[in-house]
């Protein structure tokens, strides 16, 4: 038998205490900020610093920062009028939030952004200084200088994992001449025998459309079809008169006979494509 996630691991190795004590509230507590941490802060933080260490691509349009900051945010109100998280000693619930919160505080979150979160640097510093902590996070600074998005580290990243082949050197002036040389030339393909069928077919005059012959108008169909349908009807309604090319194009009225064959816009779509 084995134990695969991480916070399954952590509980499982964790005593009484850090799984919150006897008190079911401090343990359902433990749960509720072990599920923050995956749920708010891992996404938000590893949107912002992954892209910054080069290992994923940055996302455009990305509020990456005012997610982290929600999350900080709340932490920091939390952590106004409390020393941890649940209860009144370390649980579980700070040693999981601490550790995803390790990212930001190293890479990104220097003296200036840190500044707003007393509580929260307060509660950090008090679990990092912490001896079994220490023992494992010996050389752990807070972050003097935010990391910037250099595209090359990406790159870079990609050509050591294999997600994209390293570019090789151009070709020279005489190896693509010597390559072209010595390329076969290709045999014209036989043309097919086509059957009787086939044949009779091919022999007939190709039909021509009865509208080329008549004036182009002025109407675009296409850009009236995204009017109609990203706006209301108050503005698609009379951009379609002002557009209108009347003089090669007419508005046709059909009613129908029985209304209940026009319940659904499939119906009415069918009837007229049917005139």
């Amino acid at each position: 038998k084995c134990l695969a996630e991480s916070n399954a691991i952590a509980y499982f190795l964790a005593n009484e205490q850090l799984r919150g004590g006897k008190c079911p509230l401090v343990q359902a507590q433990v749960q509720q900020w072990i599920s923050f941490a995956d749920n708010e802060i891992l996404p938000a933080s590893c949107a912002w610093v992954f892209p910054l260490l080069g290992i994923m691509p940055q996302q455009k349009n990305a509020n990456v920062k005012q997610d982290v900051e929600v999350v900080l945010q709340q932490l920091n109100k939390k952590l106004l009028d409390a020393t941890y998280l649940a209860g009144e000693r370390i649980t579980l619930a700070d040693i999981v939030v601490f550790c995803t919160l390790l990212h930001l505080y190293e890479h990104v979150l220097d003296s200036s952004v840190r500044s707003a979160y007393g509580n929260l640097n307060r509660w950090f510093v008090t679990i990092l200084n912490q001896p079994q902590v220490k023992a494992v996070l010996k050389d752990f600074k807070l972050c003097e200088k935010a990391l910037v998005f250099d595209p090359k580290k990406y790159a870079e990243f990609l050509a050591k994992t294999g997600g994209a082949k390293p570019q090789q050197a151009p070709k020279s002036k005489d190896e693509k001449k010597a390559k072209k040389e010595a390329a076969p030339i290709k045999a014209a393909p036989e043309p097919e025998e086509l059957d009787a069928a086939d044949a009779a077919l091919a022999m007939e005059p190709k039909s021509k459309d009865p509208f080329d012959v008549m004036p182009k108008g002025t109407f675009n169909f296409d850009d009236f079809k995204r009017v109609y349908s990203n706006e209301a009807e108050a503005k698609s309604i009379p951009y379609f008169f002002e557009k209108f090319d009347a003089e090669n194009y007419s508005i046709w009225f059909g009613e129908y006979r029985y209304n209940e064959e026009l319940t659904k816009t499939f119906m009415s779509c069918n009837l007229i494509g049917g005139m």
